[in-house]
């Protein structure tokens, strides 16, 4: 993908040198509690640059859009967050699009922000429809999947074995 640049982000791949900053996301229980499958708090630093590793090494091999970026603030350099757009499982047809925000930067529009800028270009990439997966009492993810123009369209137990709500947004919504 290369880099994404919208007026106050920067998405770009996830390197090593960002552990200690992606451990305020994802080492944070209020982002790990939403996870899924199952939520996952990274616990120190080198737990975090292990995380990191494997999804850089991942990266190369994902078949486009499928990736794990990061959302960095082009003010100051600060890491805020990730964004990950992955087939669900069980059939691996339906890309999601997930976010995690640090918590001390939530309700500045990053996740939305960014999150359009990456549902355009997976839409550039060819994608005909993107889904954004949530646990019904997730009520900050689901106001954001509202915010981007998402539909939700009902409710499934078919990709992580547990309820969750589900939202979709085409080309056509943009």
């Amino acid at each position: 993908m290369g880099e994404v640049r919208t007026e106050r982000l920067l998405i770009r791949d996830w390197t090593l040198d960002d552990a200690e900053e992606a451990l305020a996301i994802y080492g944070a229980e209020d982002v790990a509690r939403w996870l899924t499958p199952e939520p996952h708090v990274v616990r120190d630093v080198q737990a975090m640059r292990s995380v990191l590793y494997a999804w850089v090494e991942a990266q190369p091999n994902l078949v486009a859009p499928a990736g794990r970026w990061a959302i960095v603030r082009r003010e100051d350099g600060l890491l805020l967050g990730g964004l990950s757009l992955r087939l669900l499982p069980p059939y691996e047809e339906d890309f999601e699009l997930s976010w995690q925000i640090r918590p001390d930067e939530w309700g500045n529009g990053y996740a939305t922000e960014a999150s359009r800028a990456i549902i355009r270009w997976a839409f550039d990439q060819g994608i005909e429809e993107l889904f954004a997966v949530a646990r019904p009492d997730n009520t900050r993810a689901i106001a954001a999947a509202r915010r981007l123009g998402m539909e939700w369209v009902g409710e499934t137990t078919k990709y992580y074995d547990r309820l969750l709500q589900v939202f979709r947004i085409r080309p056509s919504e943009l």
